[in-house]
């Protein structure tokens, strides 16, 4: 055999052995894993809420399944034991939607819309698991169920039953375990998560979208619902990626014992009025923000807009396989603005999905 020919085979097999050494096998890479839903895509709120607690937290973010049977989680997180301030958006909607009226309480008033500290940028937590899908009978019907571990430091697990809408363009997580989270909601589809739709789409969606909450204050969780009134927002002229809405009266907030005593909810000016605000938060994401607070808690202060407790909630909009809005999954983050530990009481948290499938 000649010294050329060896020298070609030792070269073949060093490369070979070089490529070995070097792969890495990941679990299910032999064949293919089952996504989700058949899902690859998924916006995620979650948040541990408890009673008489005053160390809660929730997390808003996305999960990236991969066929490897790979998850990539990428998440914002708002907690009680590092409460941060509100912060502005940049973003003021034009008269076309608000007005500079100071004694109107029938229509929005020109402020600039805030949200969760944070928010304004990218996720700043990420972290990677393993998942792997099974089914199992819930309710005598066989039903996905999707479990996830993650790759950190300390035990932490993730199970979801994995339910898909009536024209399977969108999957939905419903919460069955989380290591760490209470309460959780989720929803997938292929559209890449850079997908997002305009305000006026949101306006224009055909759908009833049903609220489902899980919400903190005064050291008790509760669950509320209903129904979300998407199509009484005005898109703007200008300020086209907000939209705004004054609901004209409520029965269950801006009371004269609820911090509005000289002109809430039973007093002689009687103002029930809430703002409500949505803005887009990015261009290449699904972030949107909705803030909201009693018009009358700014006439007790003296202020055209707003500056105290109001309520700030980062969501993330729910987009299916033909990059339809379908809804958003949302988190409440609103600390009571002193960072001290005896107003932690008086912080108003939550973990929410606004959706037409539930």
């Amino acid at each position: 055999m000649s010294s050329r020919y060896v020298a070609v085979i030792r070269g073949v097999v060093a490369a070979a052995l070089a490529v070995t050494a070097g792969a890495v096998f990941v679990p299910g890479s032999a064949s293919a894993a089952t996504l989700p839903g058949d899902k690859a895509n998924y916006v995620v709120a979650m948040g541990h809420l408890a009673d008489n607690f005053r160390g809660n937290w929730v997390r808003l973010g996305t999960y990236e399944f991969k066929t490897t049977g790979t998850v990539t989680a990428r998440m914002w997180l708002w907690s009680q034991t590092s409460p941060v301030s509100r912060v502005g958006t940049g973003t003021t909607p034009d008269s076309s939607c608000s007005t500079t009226s100071g004694s109107s309480t029938s229509r929005v008033r020109t402020c600039e819309i805030l949200t969760a500290g944070g928010f304004t940028s990218t996720a700043p937590e990420t972290r990677t698991g393993t998942f792997t899908t099974s089914t199992q009978t819930v309710g005598g019907v066989p039903t996905q169920v999707v479990s996830i571990s993650w790759q950190v430091s300390g035990a932490w697990t993730d199970e979801w039953y994995v339910r898909k809408d009536a024209g399977g363009l969108l999957s939905r997580l419903d919460f069955k375990y989380n290591t760490k989270a209470l309460y959780g909601y989720g929803y997938g589809s292929n559209a890449a998560l850079t997908t997002r739709r305009a305000m006026s789409s949101v306006v224009a969606f055909p759908g009833t979208l049903q609220l489902d909450q899980y919400g903190w204050s005064k050291d008790n969780v509760a669950y509320s619902d209903g129904v979300f009134q998407h199509t009484s927002f005005r898109t703007c002229d200008v300020t086209t990626h907000c939209i705004t809405y004054v609901q004209p009266s409520s029965s269950r907030a801006c009371q004269n014992d609820g911090g509005c005593p000289e002109y809430g909810g039973g007093t002689g000016p009687n103002v029930t009025s809430i703002q409500y605000y949505i803005s887009k938060m990015s261009s290449y994401d699904r972030r949107d923000s909705l803030w909201h607070w009693c018009t009358c808690l700014a006439m007790e202060q003296g202020r055209f807009c707003y500056t105290g407790n109001s309520h700030v909630k980062p969501m993330l909009q729910i987009i299916d396989d033909t990059g339809a809005f379908r809804g958003w999954v949302g988190v409440e983050a609103s600390f009571y603005p002193r960072d001290t530990s005896e107003y932690r009481d008086r912080d108003m948290i939550s973990v929410f999905r606004l959706s037409d499938f539930r």
